[in-house]
């Protein structure tokens, strides 16, 4: 098979030096490894390895027939990085842009299901590969080394090519450890590089070994024979091989390259009845596939593709999401705290601290390099696939002479056997949360009574432990009680008997002291299975899942939508296909799909036009020019209050001093009139001034008083004649749609003289939405889109404004409120839920904006 070698660019041209494993390994016995059974003892001591007697005896002759062609590998049975060379049977992985951290597997072309065969791997040499550089932003995250490793051992035919990870496979790793079904078990040594490893599947079911698979090194047993899963049982079992870093000889034999210590024959040497091998494709075979699923994004995408790989695994999917995974079966991990909100099922996140993986460099070399396989292949990008230009440049990619470029169409309702799919991976889900539910409930329940256990064994032990200090304090007393009465006794010189005493008595025996401790008993409460469940009807009526991801990112959807289209077999396929509907019924419901979509994505790449560029500029001139006004306004009205207030000041200043000035004359008036009356009255006469005299003397002494009471009476007049001049009144009962002039209503004053901070604010939002609103008409070019969707509202105000729109700045709790503000200028309509001006865009004045405003005011 010289194709992947060639686009793996390790073939050897004319003139240059051959890979020394070219022509296969060197002659095994050149090492003198399994010359003498003497040689393979001291061998096996000195290695470690099992010595006792070998449980597997010699295979009888077998004359039944033989299968029929090469055991070998098969393109279709290897990962994409798996390169086999055109001589030796050698693997050697690709080791580029980032895939010298991605494993590779492969499964052999023939299956057994009967008897005891061998086959044997041996590691020629580790690739010494480079890291690749770090991504830009992984910062001092510990990145993953590309070390190499390999497993060896069998599956079955629909198992994954990454050996050991499920339960269709087995396999011995490097480390002599056994995998199965993501568990490794140590049971044996390193097996080193040049080793021939052997592995030894027994499926003789009269043998005493029956359904085991062993391990050989150099042809020494490494461990005993392992006892084959259930699950592998009664299945026609392949040998596979996984590797990451090595290049790697296999041999299916006849004739093999370790001896065992037993006659055991080679894979090649199967028994045809109970074997089962695939044959390359012969000369002239149909075209491998090319498939382009065609579907509407979060209808079903990728549950349909995982139900497609599953029904037909001799397809390779080629996505993003399929480099992902094959990285993380490889063993690399995702960084923490770098999820993206982007992320989407198109575009999964590769944030795995490797750059070319990030990057996209691993897939251009896999895209490159796939042409060249001979495979089946399922090319998954929901964008790409609904694109005609994007189809257009990946159909380019594929030869029509090599490939059968196929469009399957599934949209529309889709048929029974994918709802019950659907459902089923629903209950599964559903049953796994509940099992966790309740495997949780349980484990609080064990440890309450676990806690319950150890509170009465503490209580049961404290009583003890009283009640041996009360004994003993008890006898303590009696025994100094004895004593006391010896003494007393001797000094009587009498002798004193305790046991006669009857007031000290020994104590009665207790009879807890002999039972037993309390202990702590494990809980043999019975395990229960966790309770299945079952879909309620609002389930039930689920036609596709909800993945946590969509399958294309908001950007990506909003940029691409209104390109999607139906494919057509003048794009060059070979065959388009409508699985769930015909062909007009997917174009009608495409149709209709993106027109709603059109009214609930917003545009992302839309940028403001001209002519909104030269009324946004129209209205921040005329809107700084009413600030100026309103300021110069205030400022006049200012200057002329002040004026009246030191007008005021003087006038009652005056009037004080006229009023003291009055009070002094009445005083001396009086006083002289007094002295008048005293001095008539010593004279015995009385005084007959008349008023009128008295009148005339007081106008002579103060002749200035009646002037300036006129002159207070003329100033009095002109401050009337003023107030009756503000332009202030009667500003209140404006009729606000009948200024002819909103910077002048009347003595100079704006209509928008009293705005405060929050009038201008709304005032400018008002502006603000209504040239949105017809701007946007005007700039997205397309006329099915009736206007900006009200959850789009404030991406669209920062894209035109640069400046967020934050409804709660206004005080309100939602947009919707914060368009009920500006209800005379905007409106949400009831259908379609999008924003519609109620002033139209050839307003040849503002000043609407300024009357609306100062009506809501007033209000």
């Amino acid at each position: 098979d010289a194709r992947p070698v060639a686009a793996g660019g390790r073939s050897h041209s004319a003139g240059r030096p051959r890979h020394p494993c070219a022509d296969g390994p060197p002659p095994h016995g050149s090492r003198g490894a399994m010359a003498e059974p003497a040689a393979k003892k001291a061998k096996t001591e000195e290695a470690g390895e099992v010595a006792a007697e070998e449980p597997e005896e010699d295979a009888p002759d077998d004359t039944a027939p033989k299968i029929k062609g090469e055991v070998g590998f098969l393109v279709e049975d290897t990962t994409m990085n798996a390169m086999r060379a055109t001589q030796g049977n050698i693997f050697m992985p690709l080791t580029d842009a980032g895939l010298q951290y991605f494993l590779a597997g492969a499964r052999a072309s023939c299956g057994v299901k009967a008897g005891r065969y061998a086959f044997e791997v041996r590691t020629l040499e580790i690739v010494n590969s480079v890291d690749a550089p770090p991504a830009k932003d992984a910062g001092k995250a510990k990145l993953p080394q590309p070390r190499s490793y390999m497993r060896v051992g069998v599956s079955t035919a629909n198992s994954s090519l990454f050996i050991g990870d499920d339960e269709e496979s087995i396999a011995f790793d490097t480390s002599g450890g056994l995998c199965y079904n993501g568990t490794r078990t140590a049971c044996g040594k390193m097996l080193g590089l040049q080793a021939v490893v052997t592995i030894v599947l027994n499926l003789d079911a009269l043998s005493p070994n029956a359904y085991t698979i062993s391990l050989f090194r150099d042809g020494v047993r490494v461990c005993e024979p392992k006892k084959l899963p259930e699950s592998l049982i009664g299945k026609m079992l392949y040998p596979a091989l996984t590797f990451r870093n090595l290049t790697v000889h296999y041999n299916f034999g006849p004739t093999p390259l370790a001896p065992l210590p037993f006659k055991c024959r080679m894979w090649q040497e199967a028994n045809a009845n109970f074997a089962e091998l695939k044959s390359p494709p012969a000369k002239g075979a149909k075209q491998p596939e090319v498939l382009f699923p065609v579907c509407v994004p979060d209808e079903g995408t990728y549950d349909w593709l995982d139900g497609f790989l599953k029904e037909n695994p001799q397809y390779t999917e080629l996505s993003d999401r399929a480099i992902v995974h094959w990285a993380e079966r490889s063993g690399l991990e995702r960084l923490k705290g770098r999820e993206s909100k982007g992320a989407s099922n198109d575009k999964p996140e590769a944030h795995f601290g490797v750059a070319p993986i990030e990057d996209g460099s691993i897939r251009k070399v896999l895209m490159s390099l796939a042409p060249f396989q001979r495979r089946n292949y399922v090319v998954m990008s929901v964008r790409d696939n609904l694109v005609p230009e994007a189809r257009a440049a990946e159909l380019a990619r594929w030869p029509a002479k090599r490939f059968k470029r196929v469009a399957a169409v599934m949209m529309c309702d889709p048929p029974p056997e994918f709802r019950r799919m659907v459902h089923s991976s629903l209950l599964h889900e559903k049953q796994v949360k509940s099992d966790q539910a309740f495997r949780v409930q349980k484990a609080a329940e064990k440890k309450q009574r676990e806690i319950e256990k150890r509170l009465k064994k503490a209580e049961s032990d404290k009583r003890r432990v009283l009640k041996k200090q009360k004994r003993a304090a008890e006898e303590a007393r009696r025994k100094i009680a004895i004593d006391k009465k010896r003494h007393e006794a001797e000094a009587r010189g009498e002798e004193y008997d305790p046991d006669k005493d009857e007031e000290l008595k020994p104590l009665e025996p207790d009879k807890d002291d002999d039972e037993p401790m309390l202990e702590l008993e494990d809980d043999d409460a019975p395990e229960e299975d966790p309770p299945p469940v079952t879909l309620d009807d609002e389930e039930k009526k689920v036609i596709f899942r909800k993945f946590p991801t969509p399958d294309l990112s908001s950007y990506a959807l909003a940029t691409s939508f209104t390109k999607f289209s139906i494919p057509t077999a003048a794009e060059g396929f070979a065959h388009v296909r409508f699985d769930w509907a015909d062909q007009d019924k997917c174009k009608g419901y495409l149709t209709a799909w993106v027109q709603e979509k059109k009214n609930t994505t917003r545009v992302e790449d839309l940028q403001p036009g001209e002519w909104f560029t030269n009324r946004w500029k129209e209205w921040q001139k005329t809107l700084t020019a009413w600030h100026k006004k309103q300021v110069q306004f205030k400022a006049a009205m200012a200057a002329r209050d002040a004026l009246r207030a030191k007008k005021a000041a003087a006038a009652k200043a005056k009037a004080a001093k006229a009023k003291v000035e009055a009070e002094r004359r009445a005083a001396a008036k009086a006083a002289e009139e007094e002295r008048r009356a005293r001095e008539a009255e010593a004279r015995g006469e009385v005084p007959e001034a008349a008023e009128g005299e008295a009148a005339e003397e007081d106008a002579k002494a103060d002749p200035g008083t009646n002037g300036d009471a006129a002159q207070e009476g003329k100033e009095a007049d002109e401050e009337a004649e003023e107030e009756e001049a503000s332009p202030d009144d009667g500003f209140d009962k404006l009729d606000v749609y009948g200024a002819s002039d909103v910077l002048d209503v009347g003595g100079g004053m704006p209509l928008f003289a009293r705005f405060a901070f929050e009038d201008w604010t709304l005032l400018s939002l008002r502006f603000e939405l209504t040239l949105l609103a017809h701007a946007f008409g005007r700039d997205v070019g397309d006329p099915d889109r009736s206007g900006v969707h009200i959850d789009h509202l404030p991406f669209y105000y920062q894209k035109y404004y640069k400046k967020a729109l934050n409804h709660k700045f206004y005080g309100v709790e939602t947009m919707q409120d914060l368009l009920g503000l500006t209800k005379d200028t905007v409106v949400i309509t009831r259908k379609g839920k999008v924003v519609e001006p109620q002033l139209p865009d050839d307003m040849e004045s503002l000043g609407i904006f300024v009357m609306l405003t100062e009506e809501a005011r007033r209000d």
